[in-house]
């Protein structure tokens, strides 16, 4: 199984994309696809699905997980995930790039940000569908703005996504959103610098140097903020760039070592099993399984 790359969902990939906002109902793409929007990942696009009605299943990557209204959804670029909707399920997916955020400022930017990092565990339920009609409300207009393209529609939808993206982090409440600092810039650059090096730099000193701190200073603000160290921040990198490697394509295990820049097959397998507790092939004969 080859894990697709879309812009929007059965669309090219556009690497280009840039100040893109979107809005549809769940129902848009899912009556297309009998309710069943096939595992995929996108390259630059940020997603808010919020469940008003129904239930479904969500594979984030190789876990599922078990949705019911009335919920959030966020899948931040690059997570490979897929949907099996309960026919009729209804809300909304609001969909944007990352460049989008920054046209805000503080403390806009920072909100929307912050919505990102809600995504180690995608599903957020609500308990209330009362307080996800503000939410809900907030996307049709969205989409109206969207489909309308009145003057000023740029604004306007600009303006509805940090209004949707503020809800959504006044829904969650997460003690760790109120735990992070004004420093978060430094914690979004070295996730970037990961996503482009975690292949052939997994020094703590490139990092450093790139975003111009000591190794010391660094490991102990991303230690402070994420509870992690760079070092195991590269390490989940690579180990979710195996699994999906080990679940979504037929190459070999010696293959997807090389490619990783382990030394050896040997090599990476003790690593795996070190980090998922499971050896590549025990892995891979599961994710056969669930797709």
């Amino acid at each position: 199984m080859k894990l697709p790359l879309f812009h929007l969902y059965g669309d090219p990939p556009d690497p280009r994309a840039f100040n893109f906002v979107h809005a549809e109902t769940i129902a848009s793409p899912c009556l297309l696809h009998d309710w069943i929007i096939s595992v995929h990942r996108h390259a630059n696009l940020l997603q808010i699905l919020v469940i008003e009605q129904g239930s479904g299943e969500i594979q984030y990557e190789v876990s599922t997980a078990v949705f019911s209204a009335p919920a959030i959804i966020v899948v931040p670029p690059t997570v490979a995930h897929g949907f099996r909707f309960q026919s009729g399920t209804g809300g909304w997916v609001v969909t944007f790039t990352e460049d989008v955020a920054r046209t805000f400022g503080e403390p806009l930017g920072d909100t929307i940000a912050a919505v990102k990092r809600l995504t180690i565990d995608p599903v957020i339920s609500i308990g209330d569908i009362e307080k996800i009609a503000r939410v809900s409300e907030l996307c049709s207009y969205l989409n109206e703005e969207r489909f309308l393209a009145r003057e000023g529609f740029s604004i306007a939808m600009k303006s509805y996504l940090a209004l949707i993206a503020i809800e959504v982090r006044r829904l969650v409440k997460s003690p760790a959103l109120s735990a992070a600092s004004h420093d978060d810039e430094v914690i979004d650059r070295l996730s970037n610098l990961i996503e482009s090096n975690f292949r052939s730099h997994r020094a703590l000193n490139f990092y450093a140097g790139k975003l111009a701190m000591s190794s010391d200073r660094l490991n102990k603000h991303v230690k402070r903020l994420t509870g992690m160290t760079v070092g195991q921040l590269i390490r989940q990198r690579v180990l979710t760039e195996a699994k999906r490697q080990l679940a979504f394509s037929n190459q070999l295990i010696s293959e997807i070592a090389y490619d990783l820049a382990y030394a050896d097959p040997s090599h990476f397998v003790r690593c795996f099993r070190r980090d998922a507790g499971v050896t590549p092939r025990a892995f891979r004969e599961k994710a056969d399984r669930l797709t």
